[in-house]
């Protein structure tokens, strides 16, 4: 048996559209079996445990890919990363599904060509590079190829996820953005999320406010999110460096001091007295992106 464990992911970061994303130590964690027929999948919804599964089709499309053909597949899945929040979820099992196939065909797969297979599936790699490779990465996409660069964040901070208990998928969080945009806004956002590079990686931590700021997606999509501004207005009076919509949403993310102890409990505290019934967690980044064991036993 095969175990693939993938983090979750933080794409956008704010001015980054569908190019920054980091990896969290937040994971989802599959086991991978190949058995003499059939198709069995355990440890999720029933709604999902069929071939439609996201899993199995991101498995099947790589075995086609590769040229293997699968006597049958056993499929369990621990999953602790939520869907339809913006923390990378399904590039999660996308990425998941790919390295399961590759293991079990024996490929031996780069992890370039393990990326491309992923993002193909996905539509963009700006969730797919960073829980493939760990911490914050660039990835951009050029005539078909995939350009990614790893970026080091220096030490000082601490990201916390603000998780609200309803869902958004990232087709609704795109219908809401227009269609063009202003050349001034387009600039506007060239020069953040340059700040915000260089703000992360040489630690001017006070710049994130500023690097943060968005003009693409951020305004339109947190109108999907009730009392959003709100709640962002109050984690920069409890101390956050920086806030941003992660991913698609509706979750928020609030970048912290590593030595503030006591954001994470009054922001839950602010989140009760407003009854918004949000999970909060405190998440170090992951740098080492996708696990793998082979010979794993049940």
């Amino acid at each position: 048996m095969i175990k693939v464990k993938v983090p979750a992911t933080s794409a956008n970061i704010g001015p980054g559209f569908d190019t920054l994303g980091i990896a969290l130590q937040l994971y989802n964690t599959f086991f991978f079996e190949e058995i003499d027929e059939g198709l069995e999948i355990n440890g999720c919804d029933n709604n999902y445990a069929n071939e439609n599964n996201l899993v199995y089709t991101s498995m099947l499309e790589t075995f086609k890919k590769i040229g293997y053909e699968a006597k049958g597949i056993k499929i369990t899945l621990n999953t602790n990363i939520p869907i339809a929040r913006g923390l990378g979820s399904s590039a999660a099992c996308i990425l998941g599904g790919v390295i399961g196939a590759n293991e079990i065909a024996k490929a031996s797969l780069s992890k370039g060509e393990i990326l491309e297979i992923a993002t193909e599936i996905e539509g963009h790699p700006d969730n797919i590079a960073p829980a493939l490779f760990g911490g914050l990465v660039v990835s951009v996409t050029e005539d078909e190829n995939i350009y990614y660069n790893k970026i080091n964040i220096a030490n000082g901070i601490k990201f916390v996820v603000l998780i609200p208990d309803f869902t958004l998928s990232t087709s609704e969080a795109r219908e809401v953005l227009p269609s063009t945009v202003n050349y001034k806004d387009a600039i506007y956002n060239v020069g953040r999320v340059s700040l915000l590079l260089s703000a992360l990686s040489n630690g001017r931590f006070d710049l994130l406010k500023a690097s943060l700021m968005d003009r693409l997606h951020q305004p339109y999509r947190k109108k999907l999110i009730p009392k959003g501004d709100e709640i962002i207005n109050k984690s920069y009076e409890l101390g956050a460096l920086g806030t941003y919509i992660s991913g698609a949403g509706p979750t928020i993310m609030a970048i912290i001091k590593d030595n503030n102890m006591n954001f994470t409990v009054s922001i839950k505290n602010y989140l009760n007295f407003i009854n918004c019934n949000w999970t909060v967690k405190e998440l170090d980044l992951n740098l080492s992106g996708v696990g793998i064991e082979k010979g794993i036993k049940e």
